[in-house]
């Protein structure tokens, strides 16, 4: 009888391996990567603040499997660059938010490009921060479908259609939907919701890859009135009086941004509500894998669960943020991970999960984090994660940082300085960077230098490296090109002892242009300009400017690369221009 039994047993097996090898693949996952922009890690219930108010993203955070050292790049152009390419920015071109270096190079495979390959429907809503002329817009990239605002925000210099109306510019914003531009109606983070929410019910049928990526809570911090009055009566500062951990000092005007803030972050936690709400009424939940992170750390002195600095620093409270993973078909939620993971390896881990091609002509920096996700791994290899900015671009050991699991290296030095000059932290012990063990002898601070030194001659090298990114004009893609202040290259003139700004660009089409340099405000009396393209150069005078915008009339242009520089002054000196368009001569 017990022969009999294992001959079933073996018989059932193989018949099991059989079926098994007969069903079809399971189906690819949907992908949703929600991205908030410079909410903190402590902007959230789950990670301890008494204060905001987020039941969403907290019940989504227990269901989750969740990064609790997850690391970005301590502004936000940067980190969109690293996780739409797995690579770190400076390889994509990418090094600053503003001033021509927030612009990725076009020849960077994107997530959309991986997913698209695979039958993916792609969207993006709301900030995409690389680039807004062709070819670096998100629609040039890989997505099919997109909805966005221009420039790093809302109403910023670069956002040209709403600067205008800066202080209401989140309410009923000019927005572009696949390169269109269009009148919206309602609070920006409401309008992206709701795109969102059609998104997914268009393309309910097949995978669909979905980037959301809020503008909210970055400044200005504007919110509909019944949101900030959940807060207008609370002090930010209170409340802490049993934790032991470091706190900002919170003065009235970074008590009132925190205010606004955490108003904006209830209005976002309603909204994933309701995106979450649609995925389950589609019976989509359960085969859709929802990224939940943010950008940098928080713009302003408040809580951020005793880390130090802010956006724009690379010690921790600039660069760690909450990072969020649900996928119930795949991975068992509510469980944390303290290896060290980065907004680099999001491409590799999508790539795995979803059956895509990572790109194999060019370096990958990040790592498939799905064994972490799946539970099949308990940590990774101990590499290292190296994070850097300087407005305008890097400098050699300013405010840049390398961490491995252990220990981190920081530099707020000079690129003569010795590696004494330099902090070491034991994250480990010390996980708040209070205590700077850097010494001439000790070993560590010696090793992690030696490998900082190797990578930032890695990246010197690479040959997107400070290179200019064109817009190219002359094209059916975009007709009319209109550069802005977000992608303009600043230079210093000796003249006017001032920076000037200037675009790069590319000429497809030899041709008569139009050029229409608009000032954004009234000049009156005489301007003269002084327009530079490549070898071009052509002085004009305008008398008696009563309109703020200039115009240059069938100016013939060969194909070509160039930097178009408008230097325009009168008698108070150099004057800076808001945007420029260009557009073929009828």
């Amino acid at each position: 009888m017990f022969q009999h039994s294992k001959v079933l047993i073996l018989v059932l097996s193989h018949f099991c391996l059989y079926l098994q090898s007969q069903a079809p693949e399971n189906p690819r996952p949907n992908v949703i990567m929600v991205m908030t922009d410079d909410q903190g890690f402590g902007d959230l219930g789950y990670y301890g603040n008494p204060h905001v108010k987020t039941p969403t993203i907290d019940a989504f955070a227990r269901e989750s499997v969740r990064f609790d050292e997850f690391i970005v790049s301590p502004v936000c152009a940067p980190t969109r660059a690293a996780l739409m390419t797995g690579r770190h920015p400076l390889r994509t071109g990418v090094r600053d938010t503003y001033r021509g270096g927030a612009i990725m190079s076009t020849n960077e495979i994107t997530l959309a490009e991986m997913l698209k390959q695979e039958g993916y429907a792609t969207g993006m809503v709301g900030k995409w921060h690389l680039g807004d002329n062709y070819p670096s817009r998100p629609q040039d990239q890989g997505f099919d479908f997109t909805i966005r605002h221009l420039s790093g925000g809302i109403g910023q210099p670069g956002d040209w259609p709403n600067t205008a109306k800066r202080d209401s510019s989140y309410f009923n914003p000019v927005l572009w939907k696949n390169g269109e531009m269009f009148q919206s109606e309602g609070y920006c983070s409401d309008v992206f919701t709701d795109v969102a929410i059609d998104f997914i019910d268009q393309n309910k049928a097949k995978p669909f890859f979905l980037y959301l990526a809020y503008n909210a809570p970055h400044a200005p911090l504007q919110v509909p009135q019944k949101y900030y009055d959940l807060y207008k009566d609370i002090d930010p500062a209170s409340g802490f009086e049993n934790d032991n951990r470091p706190f900002p000092a919170m003065n009235e005007k970074t008590k009132e941004q925190a205010r606004k803030v955490y108003a904006m972050v209830s209005n976002i936690d309603d909204n994933l509500k309701r995106l979450f709400q649609q995925l389950d009424d589609l019976k989509l939940s359960e085969n859709t894998l929802v990224i939940f992170m943010t950008d940098n750390g928080p713009q302003h002195d408040r809580y951020i669960a005793g880390m130090r600095g802010r956006k724009s620093y690379v010690y921790e409270g600039g660069v760690r943020v909450p990072s969020f993973w649900r996928l119930p078909s795949k991975f068992m939620g509510n469980r944390d991970i303290n290896t060290p993971a980065a907004h680099y390896d999001i491409l590799p881990t999508l790539a795995e999960l979803c059956r895509a091609k990572v790109p194999t002509d060019r370096k990958i920096d990040g790592t498939s984090l799905l064994g972490l996700l799946s539970g099949r791994d308990t940590t990774l290899e101990n590499r290292s994660i190296v994070r850097s900015w300087v407005r305008g671009g890097p400098e050699k050991y300013n405010n840049i940082s390398i961490r491995n699991k252990e220990f981190k290296l920081v530099g707020n030095c000079d690129e003569n300085a010795s590696v004494e000059k330099f902090e070491l932290y034991d994250l480990a012990q010390d996980p708040y960077e209070l205590t700077n063990l850097a010494t001439p002898k000790n070993k560590k601070s010696k090793e992690l230098k030696t490998e900082l030194d190797q990578w930032l001659d890695e990246m010197f090298a690479e040959p997107n490296f400070i290179k200019s990114h064109p817009a190219i004009i002359g094209t059916v893609h975009e007709p009319t090109t209109v550069l802005n202040l977000n992608d303009g290259e600043f230079t210093l003139d000796p003249n006017f002892n001032k920076e000037i700004v200037g675009w790069a660009i590319t000429v497809a089409k030899q041709g008569n242009y139009t050029i229409k340099i608009h000032m954004g405000r009234k000049i009156g009396g005489d301007i003269n300009l002084k327009l530079t393209i490549g070898s071009l150069k052509e002085s004009l005078s305008f008398k008696n400017l009563s309109d703020d915008v200039l115009e240059v009339k069938n100016l013939k242009l060969s194909k070509g690369s160039y930097k178009l520089t408008p230097l325009l002054y009168n008698t108070s000196g150099y004057l800076k221009p808001f945007y420029i368009e260009i557009t073929p001569s009828s």
